[in-house]
């Protein structure tokens, strides 16, 4: 389609911002970077970058989480369109946040430092720029509201994991305390994961069993119509 039939109307920026999400001591974490770069240097931001010609909006959040994690194929979603006039101080910036869930452990550390960047403590995020506290507010409300009907908190942990390290993950996602029988029993009863031989005796002596995620076995479950429920 040509461009002389939008030629009269104005132009403006389109980037996304990324809410990347990682899990470790019990805590959710959200990476944040310094800006370099006018406007608002020094500030603290989330990670992000404009969408290139010939670019999808999906292409440009897969290349942003790729080049700010050194990680493949990572598990993303949509958050929302930020678009208010003045949200960003240098120009006319519409903003599209997707929040990504990944495995801390698989994560290049190299890269904090070549960005600038740093893990943080979701409960102790510092003052970011523009609406980005905006963004990260509205990721948590989504995440709570899709990790109760769908196994998406296993992209935060390791391949192999404990039950009260999944348990501490759901308590980190919601931010309040789950009663550990009722935890388990609707675990239990989805039978989707898979117990190993072997034992994590790093907090006690008895040690607790490793488990891990069977995701042929959810997808199945999904075509006899399960739902997931936690």
């Amino acid at each position: 389609m040509s461009a002389a039939f939008y030629q009269n109307e104005v132009k403006f920026y389109v980037s996304v911002d990324c809410i990347i999400l990682g899990f470790n001591n019990n805590e959710l974490n959200v990476l944040v970077y310094k800006r370099t770069f006018e406007p608002m240097k020094g500030q603290w931001s989330l990670m992000g970058g404009f969408v290139k010609s010939g670019e999808s909006l999906n292409e440009a959040a897969s290349r942003v989480l790729t080049d700010c994690t050194g990680i493949d194929n990572v598990f993303m979603e949509q958050v929302g369109a930020y678009g208010d006039v003045t949200r960003d101080l240098g120009e006319r910036v519409i903003s599209i946040a997707y929040y990504a869930l990944v495995n801390m452990s698989d994560f290049n550390d190299d890269l904090l430092e070549e960005y600038n960047a740093k893990w943080t403590r979701l409960t102790e995020l510092p003052e970011l720029i523009f609406d980005h506290t905006q963004m990260v507010q509205d990721t948590m409300t989504r995440l709570r509201r899709i990790a109760a009907t769908r196994p998406v908190g296993f992209n935060l942990l390791p391949e192999k994991f404990t039950l009260p390290q999944l348990q501490n993950l759901y308590e980190a996602i919601y931010q309040m305390p789950l009663d550990k029988r009722n935890f388990r029993k609707k675990l239990n009863s989805m039978d989707i994961l898979e117990k190993l031989e072997e034992k994590d005796k790093a907090s006690s002596k008895r040690g607790a069993f490793y488990y891990m995620f069977n995701k042929e076995k959810y997808d199945k479950l999904l075509q006899d119509g399960f739902y997931f429920s936690l």
